[in-house]
């Protein structure tokens, strides 16, 4: 039970938006080792990512 409640805890995590470096330091998981074992979760996030990049970009050009 408790590594299913964290396993849980670090899919929130990602899937929440958190720098999946940071995600991996909390867990105590080097970056490689979350990419392993959370690939599915990683992968798939494009519609997000060019949302974040659009917003980041929008903000650097109002400066």
């Amino acid at each position: 039970m408790p590594y299913s409640l964290r396993h849980a805890g670090v899919s929130l995590w990602i899937k929440a938006g958190v720098d999946p470096v940071e995600v991996a330091r909390r867990a105590g998981h080097s970056p490689a080792v979350l990419w392993k074992f959370y690939a599915k979760i990683l992968r798939g996030q494009q519609e997000t990512s060019n949302r974040m990049i659009d917003a980041a970009l929008a903000d650097d050009s109002d400066g």
